[in-house]
């Protein structure tokens, strides 16, 4: 089981390195001074993959949580 727990702490930093991406992209694109439509549509990519990120990280860290459960 302590594969399991190595394994999803991996899966929960890919998780986190999406949310810091997310981050960095929304404060670009606030930056640039776009156009109020074409920065909705940057934020909805966004948003999209913030989804994305926050659910690889939950899902590393119940991962994490079963290999110590079953370890």
């Amino acid at each position: 089981m302590e594969a399991l727990i190595w394994i999803g702490a991996a899966v929960s930093l890919a998780g986190l390195a999406g949310i810091i991406r997310v981050i960095l992209q929304v404060r670009a694109a606030r930056r640039a001074g776009l156009p109020e439509p074409e920065l909705r549509a940057r934020l909805q990519k966004a948003i999209a993959l913030n989804m994305a990120a926050l659910g690889l990280s939950a899902l590393g860290l119940m991962m994490v949580v079963i290999g110590i459960t079953l370890g």
